[in-house]
């Protein structure tokens, strides 16, 4: 589970509920025309913008992204200096016997084990660089025009509402309750913009940003392997991918050491 994304749904939420209590009434910030115009609205326009599988696609995509850790770029290190460590000692065939979740680092083992060309290697991983960007942009598109849609339809729901007040205006007194519930619309739009569908478009494009670096990693790494490049030359090849002060030294144990100084 991703908790700062946990913490900031519950915080932004409390803090509004919170101002309105201390308002006064809640009741007020309740209005099921208001709600139906800007929700359903929303969502009526996304579905004539985009394909209804791309907006199933993209509520699947915030769930796990949500919901499930992301493979940071140390890791994905560590485990590249692991194949290497893996194609020195037993060579690259060995490397087609990896058990791992990543279809992509499952794909370039494969192609290492099959003793492919350095620019097959990287096109492949660049293929597949540029369809998960692709797929990934696709999927924010989607909330980020959810995010222009729901304001637009709170205007629009507010517009309703003066229409409505000022044809059955009689008595001058009702005019500011009535400017209020017209009000409503304008402020659902502006909630689910700011505090849902930016937040999870701008969450999706982090994931995207974390994912491209570790597939990066991978291919850089994969041919590093394939060149039979010092162990010690890979870490210093993918460690650039880190911050300096988050990079972890490294560490070579005396068998390792011993065998990367044989081969070198």
């Amino acid at each position: 589970m991703d908790f700062a994304s946990l913490i900031g749904i519950i915080l932004g939420f409390a803090l509004i509920l919170g101002a309105i209590a201390i308002g006064g009434s809640s009741d007020v910030f309740i209005n099921v025309p208001g709600m139906m115009i800007v929700a359903g609205g929303t969502i009526a326009a996304t579905f004539l913008t985009v394909q209804f599988r791309d907006v199933l696609n993209a509520f699947k995509a915030a769930w796990i992204v949500f919901t499930r850790d992301r493979t940071n770029a140390q890791e994905m290190i560590d485990t590249m200096l692991e194949l290497s460590r893996i194609s020195h000692r037993h060579g690259l065939l060995k490397l087609g016997d990896i058990e791992t979740n990543s279809h992509v680092l499952r794909r370039a083992a494969n192609l290492l084990a099959e003793a492919a060309s350095e620019q097959v290697i990287r096109n492949t991983l660049q293929n597949e660089i540029d369809s998960l960007i692709s797929r990934h942009h696709t999927v924010q598109d989607v909330f980020k025009k959810m995010a222009m849609y729901a304001p637009s339809f709170g205007m629009l729901g507010t517009l309703i509402g003066l229409i409505q007040m000022l044809s059955a205006l009689k008595d001058p007194e009702t005019i500011g309750p009535a400017m209020a519930i017209a009000l409503l619309t304008t402020f659902y739009g502006s909630l689910l913009s700011t505090v849902i569908f930016l937040p999870i478009a701008g969450k999706l494009r982090a994931r995207t940003l974390v994912e491209v670096t570790n597939l990066e990693i991978i291919r850089e790494g994969c041919i590093s392997i394939l060149t039979n490049d010092h162990y010690a030359h890979v870490y210093e090849q993918l460690s650039s991918y880190l911050p300096e002060d988050s990079r972890k030294p490294l560490r070579l144990g005396k068998n390792q050491g011993d065998e990367n100084g044989k081969k070198t």
